[in-house]
Formats: C-alpha cells, sequence, structure tokens
C-alpha cells in the first residue's frame, strides 16, 4: 500500500515522516523511536484529539498529506545510551554444526538405517525424549575395568555407548550412523545380530525387545542422586519403573470356605500392557484387561490344581510411564511372530487412577480435580481474552480515526477519575449529561485481569498443598495421576520379522541458548523415519491407532504433567 507524508512535532522539532498505511500504530512507533529516541512506551501521539492505540490500523485514521501530528515524551534514563553486546554477535553460517544444532528451532539427528535396524533407531529417538535421561547420561562415570576381555574397552558397556551416541546427536542436525552402539547392542545380546533368512544382512527384529533390553542395562549401569548427600539409585528404578500391589486369590468357593488366604505381593514394573482382543478398542480397555490374569497352581486346600485370578493394582506410578501394546503373538503355523491389526485408540493424556490401588488413589484424586478446576479457569480466563481482542468498540471503529481514539472503557475510566477528584473536594460526583452518580464503580479490564491472576496463583499453591507428602519426596513419581503423551514407536506391516519402525516425539518447548528462558510448545511432533526427520502436527498421532498394516502405535511414552511449586510457579 501506498506511503503519506505527515509532519510529526515534538519538543519544538519538526520530523517529516512517511507513514506506510499498512501498517499499525506499534510501527508508527517504532519509527518515531529510531527519529527521536523515545521508547514506543514512553510516546504519546496525538491525532486528532486522540491518543494513538499500538492495534490503530494507520489507513483508518483518515490521514492526509502533510497533516501535523503531536508527540509527546522523552527518552527514558538509557534512551541515548548505546550499549556493546557483552557477547560476540555470530551469524549462523560462522557456526559450527554443534553450536547450529543447539540453536532454538534445530531439526534433530535422524539415525542412518544400517540394514534392518529401523527397529532399534525408533526406540533410541523415543528414549532421547526424556531429558532426565539425557542428563543422567552425562554424568555417567562407568569406573574402572573390573575384569573379562573386554570390558576395558568399554565396548560392551551399552550405557557408555548410549551416552556418547546422544552426544554425538546433539552435535549434528544431520543423520548419524550408530553403528558403534549397533555392535555393542549385538555383542550384549547376540539375538539382535541373527542374520537374514532370506539372504544376506542381518534380521529384523522386535523394538519392543531393543527398549527392554536397553532399558535394562540402563536399570543396572545407570544410578541417579536427588541430592549430593543422597544415597544413589537405580535411574530406571527412579523415574521409569512402578510397582504393582497383586491379589491372588482362588476361584474356587470350596478353596476359600475351607481356609485358604489371598495372597498379596509386590512387584515392580517397567511398562505396562495392552492387551488386544475382539473387544479391545481403547486404550484403557487393554490396560484393564492385562491388570487381572487366570493362572492355574496347586491349591493346597484342595489338594489338586486350581484356577486362580491375580488382580493387580498400581501402588506406585513413574514419572515415565511406557505402556507397550501386546500387538504380536506366535503364529504356530507360519513360525512367526504375527500381528494383530486391531484399531486400539489412546488418548494424549491418560488418567491412571482407575488402575491405582486405594491407597494411591486417595493421594492422587484431590491433585487431579485440583489440576482440572484450575485448566477450566485457565480456559475461561484465556477465552475472555480473546473475546476482548476480537471485538473492539464499534463506535470508535466507525469514525474517521476512530480506532486511534480513546475507547468507551478509556472514557468511563476517565469519568471515574474525575469523579474521585470531586469526591475528594466535597463536591458531588456527575456523569456527562450532569446526573449525580449514586456511587457505581467500574473495574478495568487490567484490573480484573489482575484479579484472575492472583486468584489463579493462589489456587496453585493450594494444588502444590494438596499433593500428598509422600508423593512430594519421591520427584521420579507421578504425583497427579495424569500423564501427558511424548513418543510412539510405530510398526508397519504384517510381522515383527518384518515391516518398518517409525518413531514420533512431541516437540519440547524453545529454550533461548543465551538466557535459558522457556517458551511454549507449539503441539507439532518429529517424526523419526531413519534419517529422515519431518515435523507434523498432532492430527498425525491420531492415524497411529492402527486397523490394517498401516503404522500403528506398538509403544507409548507417557510423562507426568507437571505440578506447580510451592509459590505456584511452574519450574
Amino acid at each position: 500500500m501506498a506511503s503519506l507524508p505527515v509532519v510529526v512535532r515534538h519538543q519544538g522539532k519538526k520530523y517529516e515522516v512517511e507513514v506506510d498505511l499498512s501498517s499499525t500504530g506499534e510501527d508508527f512507533k517504532l519509527q518515531m523511536f529510531s527519529l527521536t529516541n523515545v521508547e514506543p512506551e514512553r510516546q504519546k501521539i496525538l491525532i486528532k484529539g486522540g491518543q494513538l492505540r499500538d492495534d490503530a490500523e494507520m489507513s483508518k485514521l483518515g490521514l492526509k498529506a502533510n497533516q501535523s501530528i503531536m508527540m509527546m515524551g522523552t527518552p527514558g534514563s538509557s534512551g541515548g545510551d548505546l550499549v556493546r553486546p557483552k557477547d560476540q554477535v555470530k551469524f549462523v553460517e560462522d557456526m559450527t554444526d554443534a553450536e547450529q544444532a543447539q540453536q532454538v528451532g534445530a531439526t534433530p539427528a535422524g539415525l542412518v538405517n544400517l540394514g534392518n535396524t529401523c527397529y532399534l533407531n525408533s526406540t533410541l529417538q523415543t528414549l532421547k525424549a526424556i531429558p532426565e535421561l539425557q542428563d543422567a547420561l552425562k554424568k555417567y562415570n562407568p569406573g574402572p575395568a573390573t575384569g573379562g576381555l573386554m570390558l576395558g574397552s568399554g565396548s560392551n558397556d551399552l550405557t557408555t555407548q548410549l551416552s556418547k551416541l546422544y552426544k554425538q546427536m546433539g552435535e549434528t542436525q544431520e543423520s548419524f550412523p550408530p553403528l558403534v552402539f549397533l555392535n555393542s547392542l549385538r555383542l550384549v545380546f547376540p539375538q539382535f545380530a541373527e542374520k537374514s533368512k532370506s539372504g544376506a544382512g542381518y534380521a529384523q527384529q522386535d523394538a519392543e525387545e531393543a527398549w527392554s533390553q536397553i532399558v535394562s542395562q540402563l536399570n543396572q549401569k545407570l544410578r541417579s542422586k536427588t541430592t549430593e548427600d543422597a544415597p544413589e539409585v537405580s535411574f530406571v528404578q527412579k523415574y521409569m519403573s512402578g510397582e504393582f500391589t497383586s491379589v491372588l486369590e482362588c476361584d474356587e468357593e470350596e478353596a476359600r470356605n475351607g481356609g485358604e488366604k489371598a495372597v498379596v505381593s509386590r512387584e515392580a514394573f517397567s511398562k505396562l500392557n495392552c492387551h488386544i482382543d475382539s473387544s479391545t478398542n481403547h486404550l484403557r480397555d487393554g490396560i484393564l484387561a492385562a491388570l487381572k490374569e487366570q493362572l492355574e497352581k496347586n491349591s493346597d486346600v484342595l489338594g489338586r490344581d486350581a484356577t486362580y485370578t491375580k488382580t493387580s493394582k498400581i501402588s506406585r506410578a513413574p514419572k515415565y510411564l511406557t505402556v507397550h501394546f501386546v500387538r504380536f503373538f506366535w503364529k504356530r503355523e507360519t513360525q512367526k511372530k504375527a500381528k494383530i491389526m486391531r484399531k486400539v485408540t489412546f488418548p494424549h493424556e491418560l488418567d491412571i487412577v482407575e488402575f491405582c490401588s486405594d491407597d494411591l488413589r486417595k493421594a492422587l484424586v484431590p491433585v487431579r480435580d485440583k489440576v482440572r478446576e484450575i485448566r477450566k479457569d485457565e480456559g475461561d480466563i484465556e477465552r475472555s481474552r480473546k473475546r476482548r481482542k476480537r471485538n473492539p468498540e464499534q463506535e470508535a471503529a466507525d469514525i474517521p480515526g476512530g480506532s486511534g481514539l480513546p475507547s468507551e472503557r478509556e472514557l468511563k475510566e476517565k469519568e471515574k477519575k474525575e469523579n474521585e477528584k470531586r469526591a475528594r473536594e466535597g463536591k458531588p460526583q456527575q456523569t456527562e449529561d450532569g446526573d449525580t452518580v449514586m456511587g457505581e464503580t467500574y473495574k478495568t479490564d487490567a484490573e480484573i485481569d489482575a484479579e484472575r491472576d492472583a486468584a489463579l496463583l493462589a489456587a496453585k499453591k493450594e494444588l502444590y498443598a494438596l499433593i500428598n507428602q509422600e508423593l512430594r519426596d519421591d520427584d521420579g513419581a507421578n504425583q497427579s495421576g495424569l500423564y501427558e503423551l511424548r513418543g510412539v514407536v510405530t510398526h508397519q506391516g504384517a510381522s515383527a520379522d518384518s515391516g518398518h519402525y517409525t518413531s514420533y516425539v512431541k516437540k519440547t518447548a524453545p529454550v533461548d541458548p543465551v538466557t535459558g528462558k522457556k517458551g511454549e510448545e507449539d503441539g507439532n511432533w518429529w517424526w523419526f523415519n531413519d534419517d529422515k526427520v519431518t515435523e507434523v502436527s498432532q492430527d498425525k498421532i491420531a492415524g497411529l491407532a492402527g486397523g490394517g498394516e498401516s503404522h500403528s502405535a506398538l509403544i507409548l511414552l507417557y510423562k507426568a504433567i507437571p505440578l506447580p511449586t510451592a509459590e505456584g510457579t511452574m519450574e
């Protein structure tokens, strides 16, 4: 759009300025900042008796050529000082590959397929989505060799090799060949060195088996400390392992009448299974089915074998929860792991409260309900702000220059201040029509927002106070019963020993490498298809429920939702 010349008067000086009619009031203020050194927030620009607003459209102000505009305001205390940047400015083309990989918006590295190794690539990319794991691997020290033929080289220490691999991946945006880690995996677990029956090269493997074996090695090797004085604990046990409380009871009434008691036991778990049959439509169905199983064992009371039912409940939920869709089963006719194609949907947010023991449920429910209450309040506030933004006062917009004039709300604020002044002087308050005001007051949008924000902060402090003390002391546990989906390993094909594996990992919030300030997530995901890395929308994840040979979820990685601190802020 064309520009228009105007004259801006400021502190006895005249500035001839070309106004871009497609710009806004904020753009014009920045233009004046470059000429007068008065910061935009300190400027007061008057056009036709009204003050220019930042969101005013310059094309709707009814400006005329060479029109005179008044500007007031002085530079801030540091307005005239040019400060040399503390850090030397470095352009992208001058950065190393490692520096570019750390910049906001950088594409993460893919992994080269070394011959039927997509099962491993998808597993490694999803595990990499656990930031605490990356931090622990950076600090990992395997210690001195304790014997063995190859222990000194570290080639059979998967934890060392994983630490090195993730470090190398973090220093590039190019695809990387995980050859050293792959060789170590085959050395420690020879099943992954199986040769292909159809020809040269290695056979395809099950991603879930690779996941389980890598996690088992991390459980043995990788230790974590909450504080310097705290004892070391297994990283996997702290962040990725939960606990079941199980009850084993005989199904036959004769045994129970004979005095046979139910057996209560506790056992650790590293993943929840989702069993799939003809009645399974949703993740919840499959988990409930897996938590109850029947088995045959000898009954001392009956003196013979009997059927028992084992019912398990979660008594500790880890911060990172792995869910395995049991899609593969051994098919005797083909001597292969066949795939169950059934469509099974899964949520982006998982509520596990109904799978928990009574004691854990009592601790989680108040926190979960308070989280949902706060979310509703936050949604109401955000919708209210958006409505105000979408519906500016029509009266002002209908007149030339109106979008730069005071709104009805601003006029009410001005009237309120004048009445307060009259009250101090002992004069009766009046409206513009001369009527006496009966004491009615108005709250500004800013005051309303401030009250709502204060109420939200108080609610978040209340939320923190509701967290069970035992759970609060266990920072590797879920404290609300709610999880958010962070990663998905998928399989395409008809059997575990064929087809193709990929993974999806949710993008994290951008972090400024200089200030460390964390932004907001955009909701998109990275799709890791070996060396190809693509950004996709959240809608793509809904299509991974299965229903055919196309990509279907095999492993889900959930993370406990973040909760506020004692001060009501989010870490």
